[in-house]
């Protein structure tokens, strides 16, 4: 039996991917699938509740500012690449693929030690540190966008191939009619969806709850808060929006039959969630993440689909509800736009990248497609 190992965390956008690569080998015959990743934090329940093997090893972080923590955390870096050589000389997989993340490095570094090909994947249009260091030791290097290879030293550029994100199945099969009926909206009622993530956004929490006396009117609006951020009180709905907007902490298992049934989604940008809506044809309003946290991959993402005619975005001094109440409800007034804004999101993701890349892994190690 051969083995596959995968590698990556930190965050659900570099684990849910990797599962969706997994979802179509899993029926693959003689083949054991074993995801490496840090032993702390969320990475061992996301992947062992989709019922892969797991390997944790400790995990340090690369940070680009002068921290104490980057000095001990050396330490913890050394600590998961000898974790990672014993995991993989015990195990002897015929490939490593990542997902990036900081958790990700030791185990490409290693398995390229032991001579063992590495294949990476990179879901934002500006690869991460871990993906730009990853890249010097893969076979091939997929990513979500043709323009990433720009940002990649000219000798990793032939080994690149732009296959899209990799999105699980479920997004593929949704059911609109299933999303409609999941808080009982009838069929001629417009949807607009409000995806926070898992942890909410506040700034698109305060954006919707300012808009949404205006909205309520022309469109029902489903807001998933984020489980830290979600407060009955604040989010309650008076008498006037009954049966207009459903404010809920958490969207799991229903999340890809509600995006299917939107006109209308209204997100960050993170890689994966836009190109989720992307492979249901759905039009957006993005409101990215930017600030000294974050490196700009979102600002870049957004002006990808913006630039396809796929998007609104609302970024900086323009970020406010009355731009999202007035930009939601200016589409709404001409359904020419709204449809070609969801066939330009469509023609973003065609194809289907997981299906792709593990077509490419099956037959880099022999096995059949």
């Amino acid at each position: 039996m051969k083995t596959f190992l995968f590698t990556g965390g930190g965050t659900g956008g570099h684990i849910y991917p990797g599962l969706a690569v997994i979802e179509r080998l899993v029926s693959t015959r003689d083949l054991r699938l074993v995801w490496v990743g840090n032993r702390t934090g969320m990475d061992r329940s996301i992947v062992e509740k989709a019922g892969i093997e797991f390997r944790g090893i400790p995990s340090g972080k690369f940070r680009r500012y002068l921290s104490l923590r980057n000095f001990l955390d050396l330490f913890k870096i050394a600590a998961g690449f000898l974790a990672s050589v014993w995991i993989i000389a015990r195990l002897k997989p015929s490939l490593v693929f990542s997902k990036g993340g900081f958790v990700s490095v030791p185990p490409c570094v290693a398995a390229r030690l032991l001579g063992v090909p590495v294949f990476t994947h990179e879901s934002d249009v500006t690869p991460g540190l871990a993906t730009r260091i990853n890249a010097k030791f893969a076979k091939r290097i997929f990513t979500a966008y043709e323009e990433t290879a720009t940002w990649l030293p000219a000798a990793t550029r032939p080994r690149v191939a732009a296959v899209g994100n990799p999105v699980r199945k479920a997004l593929y099969a949704a059911d609109p009619a299933k999303g409609r009926a999941f808080f009982g909206i009838a069929d001629q009622v417009p949807i607009v969806l409000v995806i926070g993530g898992s942890q909410g956004a506040g700034q698109v929490n305060e954006m919707v709850l300012g808009s949404i006396d205006e909205l309520v009117g022309t469109c029902v609006v489903i807001h998933q808060t984020g489980t830290g951020n979600f407060d009955a009180a604040t989010f309650s709905a008076d008498g006037a929006r009954k049966g207009r907007y459903f404010p809920v902490p958490y969207l799991g298992a229903e999340l890809p039959d509600l995006v299917a049934a939107s006109a209308l989604v209204v997100t960050r940008s993170g890689a994966g969630t836009i190109w989720e809506c992307a492979v249901a044809g759905k039009p957006m309003i993005l409101i990215p993440l930017e600030g000294s946290g974050t490196r700009g991959d979102q600002v870049l993402n957004a002006r990808v689909f913006s630039d396809a005619g796929a998007a609104r975005v609302l970024s900086g001094a323009e970020a406010t509800s009355a731009n999202l109440s007035s930009g939601i409800l200016d589409i709404f007034r001409f359904p020419a736009v709204l449809e070609s804004m969801g066939r330009a999101s469509a023609r973003i993701a065609k194809g289907d990248a997981a299906e792709a890349i593990a077509k490419s892994l099956l037959e880099e190690s022999g096995l059949p497609v």
